[in-house]
């Protein structure tokens, strides 16, 4: 058999709890040490210890980050889902599994190495036996598969950072493993892994870590945040990292935390820090922006600065809390009642959920509104391969913000709500400053901030706001475009479906198809989303989500002569896109659309 170099995709099911996400990451450092372009992804369950878990390896030398088409490895180490996990293989499959389980092997199609996890971390340490028996096969997978001692021990000291004791009993699990697959098996299968030479430095980071950093270089002053699967970790994130980085000359730190009692109190912490001058921002998901969302129109027709930060999760309700969806597009970008349209931040990537971190407080503070960055789980609660971040190379934008005395009496009848420049973005003074008026109001209100009801006095105030949020689109950061030459397709996309388009790209054009590419990295849709269309004779909006929020959002703002070109390809299964059934479905739009 001809061998099958760095391409495959590698499924270990075992139950939640078990120490074996430790394991699985250890498994993903090492092959990453090595050179070679792999992703992972957890796939966890919603509530207590002992339910399934699984975790998907994708290693490819193309750089394909999606699940693969097809499970290639398996480890089967759970008894709760071991009949199901078999019965879904494919013939020839590899399978590693626990014969320590008592539950028979009962696929000869397959190619089946049996290895006794349990009684060989028994005999390392009884008392940490269901938690070694997760790196048996770890070391198991690493003589299979290739993986060097070195990349190995380099990840197991990384995982473990210091902590000796555990870092001598894993290293020794690795080597039980790798030593039992010697003695007792042979290899059948043609997967290997080869060390590829990296033309630059790489590390992994989570989504949530890279935005929390980013937060933190924007000058984040205060976090309020109630726990929420998947944002936690975003909070999280900047708690452990204020002690290393925000720190006073006395020690002390600079960013004030608080962790509320629900999400609507989290929501008006923020706005309050705004309101002060400070740049606040929670972290939270759909369920969270649903509880929100009386504070977000306060925040919007007020013209409070403030940063929500939104990992989508499966909804609607409590729906699938630990899967990714793309289904939260439209509440930050019209939430509220009544007439609202906020500023929204998409990254795809790790590197654009730092830049987008810091960004935000910049735009929140320009512009005197809500601002949202939208992630999900995936991209938000996975590591991802990163070369480093574009850290803030300019002064923090604060917006129209009058600090001096002399240049607030410059103004002539001056006005909170007032339209000096005619751009829709009135100025503000800070309380404590000396300078009235501060005043902030959520009831209808004339330029000055006086209570009002008259018509005239709310259609101006409500065309400006329309007008400022407008006026931002061109200002945010512009889609990605890529290979336009000669196309007459066009896809839009957004968010963490990056990580999935150039193997659906392949897949297209494989099949003859060639394809462009619009990435949307911010709402409003910035002008070069239009052009786009324009160029394309089809253009196809693709998105995780069952009702097509992004496709509904384009129609409606696009000029009348290009809504016939658009059409949507919308799938959501709570799973991470898989290249294959997202090709597929925009191979079958096409047709019907040429029929």
């Amino acid at each position: 058999m001809a061998p099958i170099i760095n391409d495959f995709t590698l499924n270990i099911a075992t139950a939640n709890g078990t120490g074996s996400q430790s394991a699985n990451l250890i498994l993903l450092q090492s092959i990453f040490e090595m050179g070679i372009e792999v992703s992972g992804k957890n796939l966890f369950p919603s509530n207590i210890s002992g339910l399934p878990t699984w975790y998907i390896i994708r290693v490819s030398d193309q750089g394909y980050q999606a699940p693969g088409n097809r499970v290639d490895l398996q480890v089967l180490v759970n008894p709760a889902t071991w009949e199901e996990d078999l019965a879904a293989l494919e013939p020839g499959t590899v399978v590693v599994w626990n014969s320590d389980g008592k539950m028979p092997m009962e696929r000869e199609d397959v190619i089946s190495y049996p290895i006794p996890m349990n009684s060989l971390a028994r005999k390392l340490n009884p008392k940490l036996a269901k938690l070694v028996s997760n790196i048996i096969y770890v070391g198991a997978l690493a003589e299979i598969l290739g993986i060097e001692n070195e990349a190995l021990e380099s990840a197991v000291m990384k995982q473990f950072k210091g902590k000796a004791s555990a870092i001598e009993l894993n290293t020794s699990a690795l080597s039980l493993g790798r030593e039992y697959f010697i003695e007792n098996l042979s290899k059948q299968d043609n997967y290997v892994l080869e060390p590829r030479e990296r033309k630059q430095e790489r590390f992994f980071i989570e989504g949530n870590e890279a935005t929390a950093l980013g937060c933190i270089f924007g000058g984040v002053q205060m976090l309020s945040w109630y726990p929420i699967t998947p944002s936690s970790s975003l909070a999280e994130s900047i708690i452990a990292y204020v002690p290393k980085l925000r720190l006073n000359s006395e020690g002390e730190p600079t960013v004030a935390i608080i962790q509320s009692e629900d999400e609507l109190a989290a929501a008006g912490m923020v706005i309050g820090a705004g309101w002060a001058g400070a740049r606040g921002m929670t972290a939270t998901s759909g369920p969270g922006i649903s509880l929100m969302q009386e504070f977000i129109g306060l925040a919007y027709f007020a013209e409070v600065p403030s940063v929500f930060w939104d990992v989508n999760r499966v909804g609607p309700s409590t729906g699938l809390p630990t899967r990714t969806q793309q289904s939260d597009i439209q509440i930050l970008y019209e939430g509220s009642h009544g007439d609202t349209q906020h500023i929204v931040l998409i990254p795809g990537t790790v590197e654009e959920c730092f830049e987008f971190g810091w960004k935000a407080f910049d735009v929140a503070e320009r512009y005197q509104t809500p601002v949202f960055g939208l992630s999900d789980l995936d991209l938000g609660m996975n590591r991802w391969s990163c070369a480093g971040f574009d850290y803030p190379d300019q002064p923090m934008d604060r917006g129209k913000v009058i600090r001096d005395k002399d240049v607030f009496e410059a103004f002539e009848d001056f006005g909170r709500y007032k339209d000096f420049d005619g751009d829709g973005i009135p100025y503000r003074t800070l309380p404590g400053s000396g300078m009235d008026p501060i005043l902030y109001r959520g009831t209808g209100h004339n330029e000055k901030g006086k209570y009002s009801e008259k018509p005239e006095d709310y259609l101006y105030l409500m065309n400006r706001l329309r007008q400022k949020i407008t006026n931002a689109r061109n200002d945010l950061p512009a889609p990605i475009l890529r290979q336009e030459d000669e196309c007459e397709i066009g896809i839009i996309y957004l968010g963490s479906m990056e990580n999935s388009i150039q193997e659906i790209d392949d897949i297209l054009e494989s099949t003859g198809m060639k394809v462009s590419q619009c990435r949307v990295r911010a709402l409003p849709l910035h002008g070069e989303v239009e052009a786009f269309i324009e160029r394309h004779e089809m253009v196809i909006v693709l998105e995780i989500n069952r009702d097509g929020q992004l496709y509904a959002i384009i129609r409606k703002e696009i000029p009348n002569h290009l809504v016939p070109k658009v059409h949507s390809v919308a799938y959501s299964d709570g799973m991470p896109p898989r290249g294959k059934i997202y090709a597929e479905k925009i191979l079958k739009k096409i047709e019907e659309v040429r029929l």
